[in-house]
This record gives C-alpha cells, sequence and structure tokens, in this order.
C-alpha cells in the first residue's frame, strides 16, 4: 500500500493549512485524536515518545502531553522533553476539533514567550478513507516562521506516519 503524501500550503502569509488523506473510515481517525491511548502510540516525530497524555475531551477541556525524545541518535535532543497544552474549543463529533496549541511546562503553565496556535483539525469522509486537514493560524507571520524554523514540518510529517502506521495496526 502507498501512503499519501501530506500536502502542505501557507495562506495569508500566517495561517499553515496541512492536509492528508488516510486510509482508514472517519469515526477510526476521528478516535486517534480523541483518545489517549492511540494519541500516546503515535503523536509526535519518530525516536519520541509521549509518556504524559492526559486528555478531557469537551470544549473548555484540556490535553495536556510530554513527548521525550528517546532516541540517541538524535544528539542534543536525546532525553529532552518538550510539554504541549492544548484546550479544545469546538467539537463535532467525527467531524472537527479546535483548540488552541501552546507550548507548555510539566505543570501546564503556558509559554507565553513561545507561540500559539488556532488548530482546526477537519475530518472528510471519502467513503472508507478520510482526508484530515489541519488549519494551524498564528498571531503573525513571524510566529509562523519560528515554528517552520523549529522543524515544524517535518515533525508533523513524521507524526502523520506514525498516524497512518497506527490506523494500519488497529482497523
Amino acid at each position: 500500500m502507498t501512503t499519501n503524501a501530506m500536502v502542505s500550503r501557507v495562506e495569508n502569509e500566517r495561517v499553515l493549512v496541512l492536509e492528508r488523506v488516510f486510509n482508514a473510515p472517519r469515526e477510526l481517525v476521528f478516535r486517534m485524536f480523541k483518545e489517549p491511548e492511540h494519541l500516546q502510540r503515535w503523536w509526535g516525530p519518530r525516536g519520541w515518545e509521549v509518556p504524559v497524555c492526559r486528555i478531557d475531551f469537551r470544549p473548555g477541556g484540556v490535553w495536556h502531553y510530554c513527548m521525550k525524545c528517546v532516541d540517541p541518535n538524535q544528539g542534543d535532543f536525546y532525553g529532552m522533553e518538550s510539554w504541549g497544552k492544548g484546550v479544545y474549543k469546538e467539537i463535532v463529533e467525527t467531524e472537527k476539533i479546535a483548540y488552541t496549541d501552546y507550548f507548555s511546562d510539566a505543570e501546564g503553565q503556558t509559554n507565553d514567550s513561545m507561540p500559539s496556535t488556532e488548530v482546526t483539525l477537519e475530518f472528510i469522509d471519502l467513503g472508507g478513507q478520510t482526508k484530515l486537514v489541519n488549519r494551524g493560524e498564528y498571531v503573525s507571520a513571524e510566529a509562523l516562521k519560528t515554528v517552520m524554523d523549529m522543524g515544524m514540518l517535518q515533525g508533523i510529517t513524521e507524526t502523520w506516519d506514525r498516524l497512518e502506521e497506527r490506523l494500519n495496526e488497529v482497523k
């Protein structure tokens, strides 16, 4: 089976749109973002694990997680922890998840020196396949450039590759 490539584009200099078709039904792809036992198995780039993943999946609820680099081949990143926090704004079961994504610490305090992102995930039913559209809106073109310079595009590509692998394991 060939993996569908991710397509990315920038709109209005501060919105990053990522799209990819997954060979799995929409309900299953949606569950991958909803249930911690799934998210922990695929979230993050290769060589990273998610030892902490707490989800209160409702509008106003919080998703708090830690990604940890467990790959010694990643040099200075090895052993590093990266904490994140999402605050859910809107959830339409199997169709849409909107949240604000922040860099945070282990206590869930947001890191205001790093740009937050307004994320909207759309799950489009293609009859047995699912088109996932991720719109990430940043406060400025500079904020988008900051996360792009951190290697975010490579990270999300590897993350979605891992999502594809997880979908293949469970379907």
